[in-house]
């Protein structure tokens, strides 16, 4: 395992990814973070974004939905809310979502406008997640 890292992505649906990565790039809730082999150990939140992993075969690309990250000198174990690959995401069910949410944000009564918002914006994290794509 020399200079690479354990990067294991956890839902409450069971594990997502589970491989020997180069890097991993996540958004925090204090932005953005990258991690390498060696890193200093660390726990933060992540808040809606893109998690990239670099591997010897290319990146891989992840939509992660909230959650927290353990990072350790040889390990970095996500625990999300919901995470899945670019090539899993169903963009038309995401420019739905994101329309629904876009929809109720306009009538702006009588909705739970925190939850409409974070609707708008995991919908949208989706879609450009989506078109970043690793042609196989």
């Amino acid at each position: 395992m020399e200079n690479k890292i354990l990067l294991e992505i956890v839902t409450p649906h069971g594990l997502i990814y589970s491989e020997e990565v180069d890097e991993v790039t996540a958004n925090g809730s204090e932005g953005e973070f990258c991690v390498l082999q060696g890193h200093a150990p660390y726990v933060t939140t992540l808040k809606i974004g893109m998690l990239t992993c670099k591997t010897g075969k290319g990146p891989v690309i992840f939509f992660v939905n909230w959650g927290y990250a353990e990072i350790g000198a040889d390990k970095v174990l996500i625990l999300a809310d919901s995470a899945e690959r670019a090539e899993d995401i169903d963009v038309e069910r995401s420019r739905a979502a994101f329309k629904r949410a876009e929809d109720r944000l306009k009538k702006a009564e009588d909705i739970d406008f925190h939850r409409a918002e974070a609707s708008l914006e995991r919908a949208a994290t989706r879609i450009q997640v989506a078109q970043l794509k690793i042609p196989k």
